[in-house]
């Protein structure tokens, strides 16, 4: 589904065009089905054009980056659609490789099954990608906008056209557990650890599409026995003073590098109103607004983030945000934020 228009983040390569770029565009170079080897097209739904929409995917994990590569990536990706998916063929109108050569999947004239509620009214164009929340390539945005002119210019896509915000499971050939790094989750320092008071709370939304950086503007702490009595004195905070049902992050950073379970993964946070049944916040303790966190703990952070997507907890697609983003705050202060935006999926 769409996300609700509050909660809209666009991605960074979004399509649009003037006058003068329509006339500066050629035709651009397509790699046929044939000549990158496909199985006979089985699929029979007609699309009727010009289309109001149209969804961009990358497919994280799928390398192409050479015309000689490239064909066998995607005979491998029409089998494992047609064989493991059940599906007539690959789910793309065009895909494009970080080699800047456009690839036709099913082409103008059929519906692919990209995206549900959407295949009869868009085309769907796949960027290949090694690496999840990286930009592709620019000579694979130059194709791309070479595609994309060209549609319009035939009659295949609307000018007027739609490129809404779709958060959807990533598309890969193999199972996620073989390609986890050694490390995919910190060690968590658990509720019991600290004394959490029992609390009954509302349940999560899973997985998670959105992840919220926040900090808690307190003292920080640098040794374990300071995180959990501070991790203990927020939560009697949020619950006596704030009357929040618990304390209000889904995790707190140490600056020790710890990860500190708060209300864990399940149960609704209290960080971010309109989005504590979506995204995950995690909050490290301490003020940085002037000062950055310490390396072990932004890293921790990320192993954090990498364990969600890993388990299940979050999105694979998910948005990576700042309190300041969602919220008017100071959080997570200035110095923190300028790290954040260089992070994998950070949308502001």
């Amino acid at each position: 589904p769409l996300v609700p228009r509050d909660r809209v983040r666009m991605w960074p390569w979004l399509f649009v065009f003037s006058a003068v770029s329509l006339l500066a565009r050629g035709t651009p170079a397509v790699v046929s089905r044939k000549e990158w080897g496909a199985s006979p097209l089985t699929c029979r739904a007609p699309l009727s054009t010009p289309v109001a929409y149209l969804i961009t995917e990358q497919l994280a994990r799928m390398e192409c980056l050479a015309q000689v590569t490239c064909p066998q990536v995607l005979r491998a990706l029409q089998s494992h659609s047609v064989h493991s998916n059940g599906w007539c063929d690959v789910a793309f109108n065009f895909l494009i490789g970080d080699d800047g050569r456009v690839y036709e999947g099913v082409g103008w004239q059929v519906q692919g099954l990209h995206t549900q509620g959407y295949n009869n009214v868009s085309l769907g164009i796949a960027f290949f990608g090694s690496t999840r929340g990286s930009n592709p390539s620019p000579a694979a945005l130059s194709a791309a906008e070479s595609l994309i002119v060209y549609a319009i210019q035939k009659g295949y896509l609307s000018p007027r056209y739609i490129q809404p915000l779709l958060l959807k499971e990533e598309t890969c050939l193999v199972s996620s557990d073989s390609q986890m790094p050694r490390k995919v989750c910190p060690s968590i320092a658990p509720r019991s650890a600290w004394e959490a008071r029992e609390t009954h709370c509302p349940q999560m939304n899973l997985p998670a599409k959105f992840v919220i950086i926040i900090h808690t503007a307190g003292t920080s702490c640098n040794v374990s026995a300071d995180c959990l009595t501070r991790v203990r004195d927020t939560q009697s905070y949020h619950m006596d003073k704030k009357d929040f049902c618990d304390i209000g992050y889904h995790f707190l950073v140490g600056q020790d590098g710890g990860v500190y379970e708060g209300v864990g993964w399940n149960i609704q946070g209290s960080h971010t109103y309109g989005y504590n049944d979506i995204a995950l916040g995690v909050a490290f303790m301490g003020n940085f607004v002037e000062k950055p966190p310490s390396a072990a703990s932004l890293e921790a952070a990320q192993d954090l983030i990498q364990c969600a997507v890993a388990k299940g907890y979050l999105t694979p697609n998910y948005l990576l945000m700042g309190h300041s983003d969602v919220a008017n705050t100071l959080s997570p202060g200035q110095a923190l934020y300028n790290i954040i935006k260089t992070w994998p999926h950070f949308r502001s």
